[in-house]
């Protein structure tokens, strides 16, 4: 039952409807027998300022950011983690005591925690990521810390050489590389992971891929898709088809969720009842 004393938070996109993070957290409170509620925000992008300065009066604890506003949300922040300035991007928002908003990203942890899981050491690797926003700039960031080559294909050739030169300062052995995604053809060599960072494939466009029907995989350790409603996108399918292995973004997006879940209440996630949760989903 929700009361005056009910704890709050919620989830800020555009749209949010699909999402699994409410699932999540909700399974995770009832476990702990928190009195606390996950809700989706679906805001408009007009209202984002609104949004966020409004979630202290409102008397919510924090809040996730997902697309389109990971970066845009930061100059409404009073602060931000070292990680927020490295990236540019904000996933989780924390509310203090006195109502100040402080940025946090998860997304870049939740990613590694996520491939050490599945068995996969990024370390030394050569990555090829699919986007420039803000869920590329931390699975790139999270790359570069374990000194993995970085290569980035976006249509957008301003931000990826912005993700890029952001990305120099991290690379302790070889430099970050952009590639347009009209050649992803001829990337040569072995390629051991393609992140796809975008939201190309999501519900409800689920017959798109970020990777062209046309081109041929390089050899390839493994595909990940950050999309994961469709559990089985069209990329994944691709890859797939072409023999490799392929994971979607379940995994991220619930180690991300145990990170936030104990900046907002504290405590250990009971990352097992979050599994169980998407499960049921």
């Amino acid at each position: 039952m929700v009361t005056g004393a009910t704890r709050l938070v919620g989830i800020i996109g555009n749209p949010v409807a699909h999402s699994l993070s409410p699932a999540i957290h909700n399974a995770a409170f009832q476990s702990l027998d928190l009195d606390w509620l996950y809700v989706p925000l679906p805001v408009e992008p007009d209202n984002l300022e609104k949004a966020i300065r409004g979630l202290s009066a409102l008397g919510f604890q924090g809040a996730n950011i997902t697309v389109p506003y990971k970066e845009k949300v930061i100059p409404f922040l009073d602060c931000a983690s070292f990680d927020v300035s490295e990236i540019g991007a904000v996933n989780t928002i924390m509310i203090q005591p006195g109502g100040g908003l402080t940025g946090e990203n998860a997304d870049w942890s939740g990613f590694l925690n996520h491939l050490r899981e599945i068995g996969f050491d990024p370390s030394g690797r050569t990555a090829v990521i699919l986007g420039s926003g803000g869920s590329a700039r931390a699975v790139a960031y999270a790359l570069a810390t374990t000194g993995a080559k970085v290569i980035v294909c976006s249509r957008n050739a301003e931000t990826s050489a912005a993700l890029v030169d952001r990305l120099s300062n991290h690379c302790s052995k070889e430099p970050p590389e952009t590639w347009p995604l009209r050649k992803l053809g001829q990337l040569r060599g072995d390629v051991d992971l393609i992140v796809n960072t975008t939201p190309v494939g999501m519900v409800p466009h689920i017959s798109s891929s970020p990777w062209p029907e046309e081109t041929r995989f390089p050899n390839c350790r493994l595909v990940y898709d950050l999309v994961y409603n469709p559990s089985r996108t069209r990329f994944i399918e691709q890859a797939l088809d072409a023999g490799i292995k392929a994971t979607n973004g379940l995994g991220m997006l619930i180690h991300q969720a145990a990170i936030g879940f104990s900046l907002w209440t504290g405590k250990p996630a009971p990352l097992d009842v979050m599994k169980q949760a998407i499960a049921l989903c």
